[in-house]
């Protein structure tokens, strides 16, 4: 029947229902497997329409195995090429993507840690360094933790999601102390630029400011977020969403200290809620730059966030780098794995400083 309509994760889930799952209960009934939408993909998160499907658009699923049956994975492959069907809910099983251009059927199959590593850029394990968490992306753990598992008999996909749920509380009290140094040095810079005429550098960091502040409201909820494609419809799930759109959505205006003024407000909500989360933050919170007329966060409240952490990794680090996505905003290196991992020898040559 033709469905061309159907979401992503519904022609996933009937695809494994309908196809995968009585093929490998048939010819691999042993097998111990996880079967899910994973990987990179609007539907992965849920956020796919009608405009998704231009592009790298069919049956897609991820199939894992336990590393002790990862010598099957060529058997596998093998069966899924000789019996997949040509079509499924009137949608092509073989076809071209952007990553790989000859008309094959686009079911992975991996080990479940060596799918995770395909899309971190490093072995995941329950105790990764503190430099490894840094060097990953929010879009980059997603890609292994957000989509739907429709079946799974494994012992290790879900404990590697597990692994990767959220940042060790002295990494997550590092990158949070970043974000907030961001702020902390731009924020006066609002005001001082259209002062200065140089209004459209003022809207700029206007705006800068706003993606800052809800990078801290992700942390805060301890939610990963998503590239830029889906950043604000991420951010608009968030619990505390509904108390910051009007606030930041005010940095768009013609004025300067109307802009300023919404920064704050979103500002003053974010450090609430951290209070509220058992984190030290001093009430001096926003402040005056000097004698200027301008708004500032404290510098009180990153060292606060600083001062309980004993990683050696991260007292070492010079404060305020933060994670890889604090610091780089290319997405010729955030997409892709293996230069995310190079990152990691320049975290270790500061820390050799």
């Amino acid at each position: 029947m033709d469905q061309p309509g159907l979401a992503g994760i519904e022609l996933a889930r009937g695809f494994h229902r309908d196809v995968i799952g009585p093929l490998l209960a048939r010819e691999t009934p042993r097998l111990r497997y996880a079967a899910g939408r994973l990987g990179s993909g609007s539907d992965v998160l849920g956020f796919d329409d009608d405009m998704s499907r231009d592009h790298d658009w069919g049956c897609r699923l991820t199939v894992l195995v336990d590393e002790i049956d990862g010598g099957r994975i060529e058997e596998l492959r093998r069966l899924l090429e000789r019996e997949l069907p040509k079509t499924y809910a009137g949608m092509p099983v073989r076809f071209p993507t952007t990553w790989d251009p000859t008309a094959g059927h686009k079911v992975e199959v991996a080990t479940a840690i060596g799918f995770a590593e395909s899309r971190l850029g490093l072995m995941p394990r329950a105790e990764l360094s503190a430099i490894e968490w840094l060097s990953l992306t929010g879009q980059s753990i997603l890609e292994v933790t957000a989509g739907p598992i429709f079946h799974d008999t494994t012992s290790e996909t879900e404990q590697v999601r597990r692994w990767l749920g959220w940042y060790p509380p002295d990494v997550e009290r590092y990158v949070l102390a970043s974000a907030w140094q961001r702020v902390t040095q731009q924020l006066p810079f609002v005001g001082r630029t259209a002062e200065r005429n140089q209004e459209y550098q003022s809207r700029l960091l206007s705006l800068r400011l706003t993606e800052d502040l809800a990078r801290i409201a992700f942390l805060l909820h301890r939610r990963w977020a998503p590239y830029a494609k889906w950043f604000e419809k991420a951010f608009r799930a968030l619990p505390l969403a509904d108390l910051l759109i009007e606030p930041l959505s005010m940095t768009t205006d013609g004025d300067w200290r109307v802009r300023e003024r919404g920064l704050g407000a979103a500002a003053r909500e974010l450090l609430r809620l951290q209070r509220e989360l058992g984190f030290a933050t001093p009430d001096t919170g926003i402040i005056a730059f000097w004698d200027r007329p301008y708004l500032t966060i404290a510098p009180e409240i990153p060292q606060a966030l600083l001062a309980p952490i004993t990683d050696p990794e991260l007292t070492a680090l010079p404060a305020g780098i933060g994670s890889i996505e604090q610091w780089v905003d290319n997405t010729d290196v955030l997409a892709h794995p293996e230069r995310r991992r190079a990152v990691i020898a320049t975290y270790r040559a500061w820390l050799a400083r």
